[in-house]
């Protein structure tokens, strides 16, 4: 069973600075990427950034552009997401996600971690 751990999480003030990781263990399959969502209280989950595996290619969400980092270790199947310049609406459950192929990123039933609060004080 492929095991995903987050941390990083937290409590900052705005225009703070966060770092999240994610650790991914007893993986028996090859990755396609690993990326990061969020979910707002009251609101859907949405796509952050994510990475591929292969590639490191990177992609992110317009809200986060220029702000977040997404970048990835193959020797230790960690994806970090440095996250600069916060802004009170960047306030989420942050999760990281694990997919096999490009049909796999987000859905529901993939490979996901327990989240880990990220909360912006104004």
């Amino acid at each position: 069973q492929v095991q995903l751990v987050e941390s990083g999480g937290g409590l900052v003030q705005a225009g703070g600075s966060l770092r999240l990781s994610c650790a991914v263990s007893r993986r028996t399959f090859s990755m396609y990427g690993m990326g990061w969502f969020r979910q707002a209280p009251g609101k859907e989950r949405e796509f952050v950034a994510r990475v591929n595996w292969n590639t490191g290619r990177t992609y992110y969400a317009d809200s986060v552009k220029g702000r977040f980092t997404i970048s990835r270790s193959s020797a230790s199947d960690t994806v970090d997401l440095q996250m600069n310049s916060l802004k009170s609406n960047d306030t989420a459950v942050y999760y990281c996600n694990v997919f096999r192929s490009f049909s796999d990123i987000g859905v529901q039933g993939g490979y996901w971690g327990q989240g880990t609060q990220v909360t912006v004080s104004s």
